[in-house]
């Protein structure tokens, strides 16, 4: 048994949880209201049996003791980890390959910030860096700002860099793990050559890599630091370092595309202000934002919130590819719906008029800016009324376009009131009966969950190990990496594996063991070593998405198991006649809390048993 198992076996999550969320029994298990988020009827339900909890109302996430402390105190998996070995009396050993990690990761830390201080002084104080610094005054760059975002120039040079952090002390294999240097016909030569510089920090405020403006016409025009053991551009947002405090003060963080305009609101003192770095938003950065806010406004141009592009304004449903750092998947509305869904977030679409940027608007009108976040719409609100503005609804064949092009988004919904909400403005709008509509949803969810030749997948283990064992399928297999990335982190409820995927669908296989915290490399050894049947590719994908289906199951089954209990509960409190009355009434709005509790509980009991059953059940499920 590792450490994190004996901690987990140690502890109690019953009584962990009890120290943060006042639990009432129901039945085998206990509920109260979700901590995460606001809530009338309880959907946070802790098993003692499993030693797992689960919310099945907004969040829709659910996980182990460890997973809990990491998602209420807002902190990573070793800082958790911690904590809960203080409780449990487990003593973490220092290892020593550890510490020599972490050395060798304050030394790329240290040669980032040595080269942000360089390249800094370059703009102030080399004649080369003149057309730079022209260009950010402008744009109405203040000296102040430049030099809290550490905002500089990188000179034409081969090895300008290289020589003075070298200088520093630094030696190549530090500067190349740091990405400050790479690999090409001409050897190790800089990665940014005669560029505006722009110092990318994490959330503590660690240098970790940059972004780069070209000043000429070389292409890329903006180009970022590769993916490295600091730097991961899915996960990173700019600027989130000096805008934590004021997202938490207004309630809401804005995301916008560019460093210029991040670094522009901040100026202004809009310092709730982040910016994605020309990648598309990831649920990861969603998720950043979340520890610290309710509701995220994404700040578009006219072009971007009218195309099915969700970050950069003008590419359409494409892949940003970067020379070094492969594709990173351009995320489209339904994945925001998405999102929305699996994070529990409000997220909202703020379209600045046309022809404009944020910069722009938060200079020549700050009182604009600040309305249009605050007129911000819901993402389905925006975008069904973006597509009725687009089609012609007095044309049959447009309306039937408009449909197709709206549909597919309620199909990430999992909220029965909310779909239906939905269903009914789309009827409206498009003159097709909500019946006919709800049949194509229904349709659609069974086309996409038909997977060719998943009858004849390789069977899984009996036991349920299906967690590890998909985790192992992937690390055998590394092309199975893409449909890796479509595996929600919540699925698995373990937060040993949960953060095994994490890492994998992050970094690069070769570098995962350097990617994870030292007390899950015993638990990355018994996965690689763990024996599976000789399969082929297809067949590995096979297996990898029979078991992922598996898990699926699971996660509707224990909520079914939980709403069943639930309501079996408060007919035991209230009398079965009670419950019928109010069951009859189906009003959400009826007198009386337990009412409203019961009706709310029967409409989620129905909708899940129709997802466990296969009927509505919706892709995203």
């Amino acid at each position: 048994m590792n450490e994190v198992e004996e901690i987990k076996a140690r502890l109690d999550i019953v009584e962990v949880i009890s120290g943060y969320v006042q639990l009432q029994k129901a039945g085998r298990t206990f509920k109260a209201p979700c901590p995460f988020h606001n809530e009338r009827t309880p959907s946070f339900i802790v098993s003692p049996d499993r030693q797992s909890w689960h919310c099945f109302g907004a969040c829709g996430t659910g996980g182990d003791v460890i997973t809990f402390v990491m998602k209420r105190e807002g902190i990573e998996f070793p800082e958790a980890l911690r904590i809960l070995a203080d409780r449990a009396g487990v003593k973490l050993p220092e290892r020593r390959v550890s510490q020599e990690r972490d050395r060798a990761q304050e030394r790329l830390y240290s040669a980032n910030e040595a080269a942000a201080r360089y390249y800094r002084d370059l703009l102030l104080n080399n004649t080369a860096g003149k057309a730079a610094l022209n260009y950010i005054e402008k744009r109405g760059l203040d000296d102040a700002a430049g030099e809290a975002f550490m905002v500089g120039y990188s000179l034409p040079g081969w090895e300008a860099l290289r020589e003075h952090l070298k200088a520093l002390d630094f030696n190549d294999k530090e500067l190349l793990g740091s990405g400050l240097l790479i690999e090409g016909d001409r050897g190790l030569h800089d990665r940014f050559r005669n560029r505006l510089m722009f110092t990318i920090r994490d959330a503590k405020g660690r240098a970790i890599g940059f972004g780069a403006r070209a000043l000429d016409d070389s292409l890329p025009k903006y180009l970022n630091t590769s993916q490295t053991p600091l730097f991961d551009k899915g996960g990173t947002l700019y600027a989130l370092d000096r805008a934590q405090a004021g997202i938490r003060r207004e309630g809401y963080a804005v995301v916008v595309e560019g460093y210029m305009d991040a670094i522009a609101a901040h100026q202004s003192g809009f310092d709730n202000v982040v910016a994605q770095m020309g990648t598309a938003l990831t649920e990861r950065q969603v998720r950043l934002l979340k520890r610290s806010a309710e509701r995220i406004v994404l700040a578009l141009d006219a072009d971007a919130a009218g195309s099915e592009a969700m970050v950069r304004g003008h590419d359409v449903i494409r892949e940003a590819l970067d020379e070094t750092n492969g594709a990173v998947p351009v995320v489209n509305w339904r994945g925001l719906v998405s999102y929305q869904n699996t994070t529990s977030v409000d997220l909202r679409v703020a379209v600045l008029p046309e022809g404009r940027d944020p910069d722009d608007v938060i200079r020549s009108d700050p009182a604009l800016w600040r309305q249009l976040i605050e007129e911000a719409r819901p993402v389905l609100d925006f975008r069904l009324e973006a597509a009725a503005k687009a089609h012609n609804m007095d044309d049959a064949r447009e309306r039937s376009q408009f449909v197709q092009e709206f549909l597919p988004l309620l199909t990430a919904v999992s909220d029965p009131v909310v779909r239906a909400h939905y269903l009914q403005r789309l009827s409206r709008l498009s003159m097709v009966t909500e019946e006919e509509l709800g049949a194509m949803m229904r349709s659609r969810g069974a086309q996409a969950s038909a997977r060719p030749g998943l009858a004849a997948a390789p069977p899984t283990p009996r036991h349920d190990q299906s967690e590890e064992y998909i985790l192992s399928l992937l690390l055998r297999y590394p092309d199975l990496k893409n449909d890796a990335l479509e595996i929600p982190e919540s699925l698995l409820w373990e937060s040993e594996n949960r953060q095994v995927l994490a890492a994998y669908q992050r970094i690069e296989e070769k570098d995962l063991a350097t990617g994870l915290p030292t007390e899950l490399q015993a638990h990355l050894e018994r996965l690689n070593s763990r024996k599976l049947p000789p399969f082929d590719l297809r067949q590995a994908r096979e297996a990898l998405l029979d078991a992922v289906d598996k898990l699926q199951h699971r996660q509707i089954a224990v909520e079914k198991r939980a709403t069943s209990a639930l309501l079996a509960e408060r007919e035991e409190q209230l009398g079965s006649s009670t419950v019928a009355q109010a069951v009859m009434a189906q009003d959400p709005e009826s007198e009386g809390e337990a009412s409203r509790e019961l009706v709310e509980l029967q409409l989620r009991d129905m909708e899940t048993g129709l997802r466990l059953h296969g009927q509505g059940k919706s892709p995203a499920a």
